[in-house]
């Protein structure tokens, strides 16, 4: 349409896939790349903190961007699962059983409630500034539908001949 302008955006987020990831999917996604970017962590790094911090916030980040606009909202319900799946590798349980590994899961994730917190965050502010564009988005569609060529009222209380009559 030549009079419609397209929204500012930067070009680099033009050359983003479009959103086809279903909210298990992009949970899922997450899940694998943290359980990935903490076993990395653990080998080359010794489970630095920092590292996985900046990973999970990247995740949250991705999760949000490409999941289905429908199932938007789910990308902060997955973000602490994900964090959860990807601290199994740098908890540094050396021996023991399962008691030590889950109280060494436990204390990454107190210790790292920050960067699960910042992740989450982060998830819901993308989830909820796309929720509410794409309500935006319906609602002018619905508008512009809406919208007709104006004419004059075919209701005969409001023709001019009516009119004329009702004042005698």
């Amino acid at each position: 349409m030549p009079g419609r302008t397209r929204p500012l955006r930067p070009r680099r987020l033009e050359q983003l896939p479009p959103a086809r990831l279903t909210g298990l999917g992009s949970g899922l996604l997450a899940a694998l790349v943290m359980l990935a970017a903490g076993k990395l962590d653990a080998m080359a790094l010794d489970g630095s903190p920092a590292v996985y911090g900046v990973c999970f916030l990247l995740a949250c980040t991705g999760c949000a961007l490409w999941v289905r606009p429908a199932e938007v909202l789910t990308a902060p319900v997955s973000a602490p699962i994900a964090f959860a799946v990807g601290a199994l590798p740098i908890s540094n349980s050396s021996g023991g059983g399962l008691g030590a590994r889950i109280m060494g899961l436990v204390t990454v994730l107190s210790l790292q409630a920050g960067w699960l917190y910042a992740g989450t965050l982060l998830a819901a502010l993308i989830g909820l500034y796309r929720r509410v564009a794409l309500i935006r988005l319906r609602r002018r569609e619905r508008l512009q539908q809406r919208k007709r060529p104006s004419r004059p009222p075919r209701s005969p209380r409001c023709s001019p001949g009516q009119q004329e009559r009702s004042r005698r």
